[in-house]
């Protein structure tokens, strides 16, 4: 990443915090089990046909992306600080949309989808369409956003109100 760009903040709750922190030491502390687990694997013989050595050297590559994930996520958490604005949406926030030509509501969190096991709502992303159309929204506002597909999409802000975990 240039040395330009700032890594966006993430909020998260503690207790989100904490169980990415656990995940972390975790898979840390389980370095030198895959290692030793790619090292025999390689002594079973031919690397091309060990169907065993690829499969470690794969889990590891994954472990190590998740290890650098969460290690740029828990950098970047906001961690407990719940917006203290009512009325504007934004990451941290509870919204309540209603999207045009629709009457049912719909209600979500704005904020990282690793907030998603322990908030009880679903979650969706700051960095998401909807999610920037959102941001800076007050109650009552209705904001347009363009879909992945192209589509052009109107959403108005029912509500806004601090996440409480």
């Amino acid at each position: 990443m240039p040395a330009t760009e700032e890594t966006p903040a993430t909020w998260l709750t503690q207790d989100a915090y904490d169980r990415l922190s656990r995940e972390l030491e975790e898979l840390i502390a389980n370095r030198p089990v895959m290692a030793k687990e790619i090292n025999d694997r390689r002594e079973e013989g031919d690397l091309r046909e060990n169907g065993g050595y690829q499969a470690a050297r794969e889990e590891q590559g994954k472990q190590e992306g998740r290890i650098v994930q969460l290690q740029t996520l828990l950098r970047s958490a906001k961690v407990g600080e719940a917006p203290v604005s009512d009325g504007v949406a934004g990451p941290g926030m509870v919204v309540t949309v209603r999207f045009a030509g629709d009457e049912d509501e719909e209600t979500f969190l704005i904020g990282s989808r690793e907030e998603a096991e322990t908030a009880g709502v679903e979650v969706y992303s700051a960095a998401s369409p909807l999610g920037k159309a959102l941001t800076g929204a007050n109650e009552g506002d209705t904001v347009e956003y363009e879909t992945p597909t192209g589509k052009i999409m109107k959403v108005a802000l029912v509500t806004a109100k601090p996440f409480v975990g």
